[in-house]
């Protein structure tokens, strides 16, 4: 039975590493930060006293050297450095480390293989397949890749959703009742220490977790009733999104990914929420959590409720 009590988090300073570092923390993993040498993000959002190592992301050896003693390696790099964590795979391997979770999260790259937004993410899907082949090839490393859905209440946070709280606005896509795999960044975390938790349920697969599924108009109904406001709601076609992309994507634009994002997630019968068969909520003891609340938590720290 594998057991696993010390985690390296590499990368980790941008929206998603300190939640998993704050909830690895509190599962009671004794947890060491892993940023890039020469990286401008500082620490400060990591719990105090959290032991941080700067090293070269692109040197197997610095990596084998922060990842000795280590049982497992969670990676929250953005995406300039997925490619690297092949190298950082291999560093792992050969420090003994037992876990790799690679930065995968958000868009579940499986069920996207072959799309457009798919082959945007080719590297994440990439990593995955890097993963199983090493695993086979390596008793005693394993792997586990996890599908998050959209970060939730940053998404809501950062207009992702379409809301506009102060302009009393909201843009759906479609008809806005497609409903999407969706997870708050706390539960993320949550997530990544339910698998460590589970080391030998959750070897070598590709699992997804949840906050809940939701529909861009369940939570405009909800900003609604909470807020006692009424939102002006346009809308736009998912077709005219992937038009939109592609020709963001043919002249170099990187905000293409935006528009394919929003076309994955939210148009009409795509069919991408996550199902209770799917899900490995209860296979790693996270329990789902409250869209009115989350919803709730939003509108009070805006000033509305």
């Amino acid at each position: 039975m594998v057991s696993i009590k010390t985690v390296a988090v590499l990368g980790g300073t941008g929206n998603l590493g300190p939640a998993i570092v704050t909830e690895l923390v509190s599962a009671g993993f004794s947890v060491t930060g892993v940023t890039r040498e020469g990286s401008t993000n500082s620490t400060p959002k990591y719990p105090d006293g959290l032991p941080v190592q700067r090293v070269d992301f692109g040197s197997f050896d610095a990596l084998k050297t922060v990842f000795d003693g280590q049982d497992a390696v969670v990676s929250v790099v953005g995406f300039p450095g997925l490619a690297g964590q092949k190298l950082a795979i291999d560093a792992a391997i050969a420090a003994g480390v037992k876990r790799f979770i690679p930065s995968e999260f958000g868009v579940n790259t499986q069920k996207a293989r072959g799309t457009t937004i798919g082959n945007l993410l080719a590297v994440k899907i990439g990593v995955t397949d890097y993963l199983a082949e090493k695993a086979e090839a390596n008793p005693g490393f394993t792997w586990t890749a996890l599908t998050t859905g959209h970060f939730f209440d940053w998404a809501l946070e950062n207009g992702y959703y379409g809301i506009d709280l102060k302009a009393k606005t909201a843009v759906i896509v479609d008809a806005g009742n497609e409903k999407a795999h969706s997870s708050n960044l706390a539960q993320i975390g949550r997530s990544v220490a339910g698998i460590l938790k589970h080391p030998d349920e959750t070897a070598n697969k590709y699992l997804g977790t949840a906050s809940f599924n939701a529909a861009q108009n369940e939570v405009i109904a909800l900003v609604e009733e909470l807020a006692g406001i009424k939102l002006t709601v346009e809308s736009v076609k998912s077709a005219d999104l992937h038009k939109t992309g592609q020709e963001k994507l043919a002249a170099g634009d990187p905000r293409a990914f935006s528009d394919f994002l929003k076309e994955f997630a939210f148009a009409e019968g795509k069919g991408n929420a996550i199902s209770e068969e799917e899900s490995a909520n209860a296979l790693v003891g996270v329990p789902y959590e409250s869209l009115r609340d989350t919803v709730t938590a939003w509108l009070k720290k805006a000033g509305l409720i």
